[in-house]
């Protein structure tokens, strides 16, 4: 199992900033991934919110570019622009035809060059980070469960105990000072990673963030490096809310994202857990009949312990207690999947790591993934040989070496 080889042409400025090109001279786009190495992790735990925040200042205008004019501009152009943050980094990205580049990489530098952070734009954007959290998180169904996931594994006082959207008591708290700080630590072109992928020459593209990025000053970031796991200690925790059914989660510590057994957790999860012919569906909806549906997910860290989680809702009249039992009787008796299940595995992770390359966002996308996980965007011209390099045994001792397990269940109000 091989991958369709990309060529990646590295290029490293004055000032500290990455540049990582993949040319396409066939593509009729060229994408921009301009990642930050700053994440919620790098928050003073009693001043949560903050790269999140950035997130959204980022596009409130710069010493050449009105609030809002980055994103209008690009999208009058027939372009695409967005960004997200997560517990490691901020990432912005755009695609636009491929004579729109030198346009989208000024708005970039004057933006990393000059941001306007003024009182007005912060007292705008912690409105608008506000209404966010109201809307994704306090007033939908299971909008909290992230939370509640992570705070039994991660005490609050952890870099990892809090999710990037942060605590709105935190930012009313912050001042324009605070905030600036924040800013002038990590927004620096040495703490950035950027990828250029489509119908662009090296030579150009080079040339061109030579041009626009290379007299900003840098500053050199705080030095990092990998966080102390929290004591895994099991927990038991019942929630009642506003939801339409009860769900039951098993969560544990997994590996860091660049330990080759994350992978292998990464496989294990989607063989118990992803789709109808997985392993707890068949077992636990069709044999068993305890579950509607179930579910896993690995929420990825970078510096320290990850998160696994599996989910299931249990069948109409089923104990929630009867469901964590069978759910836990399948972990303990799974000992890898066997042949079928890992050419399965496989072809899954293969169709979904080629639809990602079917774009030129989403080849800059991993690449930079790979840039900022494994320290080379090289990384993903392998990434095909490695998962098919992943045996049953690895994925059994990745399943298996889940400690401190966490139970939790999410009631409805009504239930009893």
């Amino acid at each position: 199992m091989g991958d369709p080889h990309q060529v990646i042409d590295r290029h490293r400025l004055d000032n500290g900033l990455e540049l990582a090109v993949m040319p396409d001279p066939r593509s009729p786009a060229v994408a921009i991934n301009l990642s930050f190495v700053v994440g919620s992790v790098d928050e003073d735990p009693h001043a949560t919110g903050f790269a999140h925040l950035f997130e959204h200042l980022m596009f409130q205008g710069s010493a050449q570019v009105a609030p809002g004019e980055h994103m209008a501009t690009i999208e009058s152009l027939g372009g695409s622009i967005n960004a997200y943050t997560s517990s490691d980094r901020t990432v912005y990205h755009e695609t636009v035809p491929p004579g729109a580049l030198e346009l989208a990489l000024w708005l970039e530098a004057d933006r990393m060059r000059s941001l306007d952070i003024s009182r007005t734009n912060l007292d705008a954007q912690r409105d608008v980070v506000a209404q966010e959290k109201a809307q994704r998180y306090d007033n939908r169904p299971y909008g909290d469960l992230l939370e509640l996931l992570v705070a039994q594994h991660f005490p609050a006082s952890h870099p990892y105990g809090h999710l990037p959207i942060g605590s709105m008591a935190h930012l009313a708290e912050a001042d324009l000072a605070d905030v600036t700080a924040f800013h002038e630590r990590w927004y620096r072109p040495s703490n950035a990673k950027l990828v250029i992928c489509g119908g662009v020459t090296t030579r150009a593209a080079v040339d061109l963030v030579e041009r626009h990025f290379g007299d900003i000053e840098d500053v050199a970031v705080p030095e990092r490096g990998a966080l102390p796991d929290p004591e895994p200690r099991p927990t038991r925790r019942v929630v009642r809310g506003q939801v339409p059914h009860p769900l039951v989660f098993t969560s544990w510590l997994g590996p860091r994202a660049d330990e080759p057994s994350h992978l292998a957790l990464d496989l294990g999860l989607g063989i118990l857990g992803d789709g109808q012919a997985s392993r707890l569906h068949r077992r636990l909806v069709k044999e068993r009949a305890v579950a509607q549906e179930t579910h896993t997910f690995l929420l990825s860290n970078l510096r320290g312990a990850s998160l696994a989680v599996i989910q299931a809702r249990p069948a109409e009249g089923k104990d929630p207690d009867e469901v964590t039992a069978a759910l836990e009787e399948e972990l303990v008796s799974f000992n890898g999947p066997d042949a079928q299940e890992l050419d399965r595995a496989r072809a899954r992770a293969e169709r979904d790591w080629l639809e990602e390359l079917a774009t030129v966002a989403g080849r800059a996308a991993v690449a930079a993934d790979a840039w900022l996980t494994h320290g080379d965007p090289e990384r993903m011209n392998s990434h095909l040989d490695e998962v098919s390099a992943i045996r049953e045994q690895d994925i059994a001792e990745a399943v298996a070496a889940r400690t401190g397990a966490g139970l939790l269940h999410y009631l409805p109000e009504e239930s009893k």
